[in-house]
C-alpha cells in the first residue's frame, strides 16, 4: 500500500474564468518522449484512469528499504526508497500460475533489449511464441520495450523480466506469460532510479491481502496477445525499425 503524496492525490482548483482551455490527451508523467532515435508516443489517458498511474507516497508494506516490492494480484510494483518513500507504478503481470514469487534480485538491467522466447514458452504457446523462436533485435519491434530488469535467483537467470511494453491495455491486468510489463515511461523512470544489484520481491497471496487487501485481484485475466510473424518479422516491418542509439537514452526523465 501507498500513502499518497498531496502532490499525487489531488490538485488545485482552477477559477472559473469562462475561457476554454484544451487539456492534453495524457498526463505529465506521460509525455512523449525523445530515447534512443526514438519518438515515443504519449501514453493516452484511457489507460491510466484511478490508481493505474505512477504515483509517489510513504511506503506501508514489508519489503526493506532500497528495493523492489511487486504485487502481482494489486497490480503495482513499489521501488522503496531508503527514505520511506516509494514510486508506485501500475504493471502487467502474468496469467494465473505464472508469476515468480518470493525474494530474487535485479542482476542486470539494459536499454532496448532483443527477445527471444524461452523453450518452454514456445512448448505450452506454440500458436503465440513458435514464429519467434530465432528472437527480435532491440528496436521498436521487440517485446521487452525500452528497458528491461533482469531478475535472477541463487545466481541464475530466472528469464523473467521487469519490462515496457507497448500493449498498453495490459497495464493493470494480467495476461503476460509471467514478465512483469510496464508503460514505457515507468520502465525508463525506473531504469533511470535503480542501481544493480538490487532485491526484488514478488509478493505470495497471502502477503497481498495481508498489506493491500483494498486492491487485491485488481484488474482481469486477458488472454494472450497473438501477433502474427509478419507484423514483427515481415519485410516492410523490418524496414521501418532501425537500431536504438544507445548513447541518446533519456537519463533526465
Amino acid at each position: 500500500m501507498l500513502l499518497a503524496s498531496g502532490a499525487a492525490a489531488c490538485a488545485p482548483r482552477v477559477p472559473d474564468t469562462g475561457i476554454v482551455v484544451e487539456m492534453p490527451a495524457f498526463l505529465p508523467e506521460y509525455p512523449p518522449l525523445q530515447d534512443a532515435g526514438y519518438d515515443l508516443p504519449p501514453i493516452p489517458l484511457e489507460y491510466t484512469q484511478g490508481i493505474n498511474r505512477r504515483m509517489e507516497g510513504v511506503y506501508t508494506g514489508e519489503a526493506p528499504r532500497g528495493s523492489i516490492d511487486v504485487d502481482p494480484y494489486a497490480k503495482f510494483l513499489y521501488h522503496v526508497k531508503m527514505d520511506g518513500t516509494a514510486t508506485r507504478y501500475p504493471v502487467g503481470v502474468g496469467r494465473q500460475g505464472r508469476t515468480l514469487s518470493g525474494l530474487a534480485t535485479i542482476q542486470l538491467k539494459k536499454a532496448w533489449p532483443g527477445w527471444t522466447p524461452t523453450a518452454n514458452m514456445i512448448r505450452t504457446e506454440p500458436e503465440v511464441y513458435s514464429d519467434f523462436r530465432g528472437g527480435i533485435p532491440g528496436g521498436l519491434r521487440s517485446p521487452l520495450g525500452a528497458r528491461a530488469l533482469y531478475i535472477y535467483r541463487n545466481g541464475r537467470d530466472t528469464y523473467y523480466r521487469v519490462h515496457g511494453t507497448n500493449d498498453l491495455a495490459s497495464i493493470g491486468n494480467s495476461g503476460s506469460a509471467g514478465c512483469i510489463r510496464m508503460f514505457n515511461q515507468d520502465i525508463i523512470h525506473l531504469y533511470n532510479n535503480v542501481t544493480t544489484p538490487m532485491t526484488i520481491n514478488i509478493r505470495s497471496e497471502a502477503e497481498s491481502l495481508r498489506v493491500d487487501p483494498e486492491y487485491f485481484n485488481r484488474g482481469v485475466e486477458q488472454p494472450p496477445t497473438i501477433i502474427s510473424a509478419d507484423e514483427l518479422l515481415g519485410p516492410a516491418a523490418v524496414s521501418a525499425d532501425r537500431e536504438p542509439q544507445r548513447d541518446q537514452l533519456a537519463s533526465n526523465f
